[in-house]
């Protein structure tokens, strides 16, 4: 009765991880993707196609650059796991956010004040 019993267990435990995997690949996805919609790095995109002619050659020198700066951010972060809580990690996240916000805004309107 017990080998039942680890076996649900185990259905469940796997059941967890790949919900938590595709949950997380959906939300990173659709994150990412709104996120560089229109963003500089497509719009510079979009130019070195038309300039070059070669957009293959576009698409994979550009799929390699996102590729490798996001591998960045994902060892950084995970670095960054390892040292400081999510709740910690989300504070420092939010003051900087705050921090830059105000920094554009006042770099906006110093012309008219």
């Amino acid at each position: 009765m017990n080998t039942n019993l680890e076996k649900n267990l185990e259905k469940n435990l796997e059941k967890n991880i790949e919900k938590s995997f595709l949950s997380i690949f959906i939300t990173t996805f659709t994150t990412i993707f709104i996120a560089e919609l229109g963003d500089k790095t497509q719009i510079a995109t979009l130019m070195l196609s038309a300039e070059s002619g070669k957009p293959i050659n576009v698409f994979l020198g550009s799929s390699i650059a996102l590729i490798s700066s996001s591998i960045v951010g994902v060892l950084i972060g995970k670095w960054l796991s390892k040292k400081i809580s999510p709740s910690k990690f989300a504070l420092f996240t939010s003051a900087l956010m705050i921090i830059i916000s105000v920094f554009l805004a006042y770099d906006t309107f110093r012309n008219y004040l």
